[in-house]
């Protein structure tokens, strides 16, 4: 490139005259990846934007089983909810504290329990066991419906496989409902979630990196890009080249064990692009979503980190044994009753609740994970974690008693400036998780004033 040319580039890059429109994609035969947000992008400056325009997103992170009472509040708030230290369960999350909102008393006063409760956590409504009728449609479908034509997914729905009894169970498998009787289906396999995000197709193509497909597009890019938005690019491609490794280790993992002679007949293994590691399936589930909000690629998506009666195993923890819903029920210790295995038996009350409590610090650390991963991403004057709200809790309080008051719950993020977070939030009288939905609806720019039966959105300022 002569002088000449050099120079009018960059006199377009310092005049700002070089703009792309912000659903910009990196095109290549048979693939696009959406970009992550560029300063050469065409958006509002941040002074000036309301917040229908922000691009904020919400994620909503399910788990079953409740958690043993006393092992989500924090162990020290200031006089006005400031949150100091959290218990020893949640110390993972000691380190974002000042992003963390979470709540005394929040219940949902229509449904509960690990059916009942799993399915209507989302939608503020009643249970009809018969009719399997939730009441109406998720939050996060009413807002996928807002957010319909403006992102690449309306919405992303993501569940690891759940294990033991009810794994078939309708109710208990969805959280996610586009009316009062229709489930929305959900997506198990971390490469299913790849391709839907990055439009790989089932032909030969899909065989491919869809880095490779995109990397010439992705080079003219970033002729054209300030070093800060090459950095940007840079890391961001990057990202996608990580979690398509993992993928591959996955698979190749996958072939290997079916290689061995009598294993695959001896033991039940999981599908093909499903991690073996428990923990690297969740972690590589949770780099999905950052990689669908960083791209935006949806605003709008929910996780279920287990149906909602799981009876996994997480004897990979030193010192757990037994189910997670056997765990949950941590006042039976014989080993005898229905929710048990009929092997596994404890000494004590004490211990079995601390095996319960050890189940919950391993899935707080997988969110502590999700937030430094958000929270390392910068975007506009912040960073991803500012420009999003992370829902994460139970439909059950403490397990044994299936208490529906008190649910463990909290946000993460600060919602494009909507929420004000590192405090405990409380009341006088019990809090509506309908009055929550319909708070993060109008804070993620959904302009609605009614959800279920509230019309009273809960202040998180």
């Amino acid at each position: 490139m002569g002088p000449t040319r050099m120079n009018m580039r960059n006199q377009r890059r310092a005049s700002g005259a070089w703009r792309i429109s912000r659903r910009r994609m990196l095109q290549g035969l048979g693939t696009a990846i959406s970009l992550p947000l560029l300063e050469v992008m065409d958006t509002p400056a941040s002074g000036n934007v309301d917040q229908s325009n922000k691009t904020t997103r919400l994620a909503y992170l399910y788990i079953p089983n409740g958690v043993a009472r006393g092992a989500w509040l924090p162990d020290e708030s200031g006089p006005n909810g400031e949150l100091q230290t959290l218990n020893p369960w949640m110390k993972s999350l000691q380190p974002y504290a000042s992003e963390l909102t979470l709540f005394r008393n929040i219940w949902t006063p229509r449904g509960n329990g690990h059916s009942a409760g799993t399915a209507t956590w989302l939608t503020g409504g009643g249970f009809d066991h018969e009719q399997i009728h939730v009441g109406g449609p998720s939050a996060d479908q009413i807002a996928a419906r807002h957010f319909r034509g403006k992102t690449l997914l309306p919405s992303l729905e993501m569940a690891i496989r759940g294990e033991g009894y009810f794994s078939s169970s309708l109710s208990r498998n969805s959280i996610s409902w586009a009316d009062a009787k229709t489930p929305v289906p959900r997506e198990i396999e971390p490469r299913a979630i790849f391709d839907r995000m990055f439009r790989a197709g089932e032909s030969q193509m899909a065989q491919r990196s869809v880095l490779d497909m995109v990397i010439s597009d992705a080079k003219r890019m970033r002729n054209n890009a300030s070093v800060q938005d090459r950095r940007k690019i840079d890391e961001y491609l990057e990202s996608i080249r990580e979690i398509e490794r993992k993928i591959a280790f996955a698979e190749k993992q996958q072939k290997r064990a079916n290689l061995v002679s009598g294993l695959g007949r001896a033991m039940k293994r999981p599908d093909a692009d499903i991690p073996e590691d428990h923990g690297e399936y969740v972690r590589v589930m949770m780099d999905m979503i950052v990689l669908a909000f960083w791209a935006d690629a949806t605003r709008i998506t929910t996780c279920m980190l287990d149906h909602g009666q799981s009876n996994r195993y997480f004897n990979f923890i030193d010192g757990v044994t037994g189910t997670w819903h056997a765990l949950s029920h941590w006042k039976d210790i014989s080993g005898k009753t229905e929710d048990d295995d009929g092997v596994t038996s404890w000494q004590s009350r004490e211990e079995k609740r601390e095996m319960y409590n050890r189940v919950t610090s391993w899935h707080t650390q997988q969110v502590a994970y999700l937030i430094r991963r958000l929270n390392e991403i910068r975007e506009g004057d912040g960073t991803l974690l500012d420009q999003s709200t992370i829902v994460y809790g139970s439909s059950l309080g403490d397990g044994h008693e299936h208490e529906e008051k008190n649910l463990p719950l909290l946000l993460a993020g600060r919602g494009g400036g909507a929420i004000r977070p590192g405090r405990v939030v409380s009341g006088r009288r019990d809090l509506s998780m309908s009055d929550l939905h319909l708070s993060l609806l109008q804070t993620t720019g959904v302009p609605v004033t009614r959800f279920a039966e509230s019309d009273s959105p809960l202040s998180l300022i």
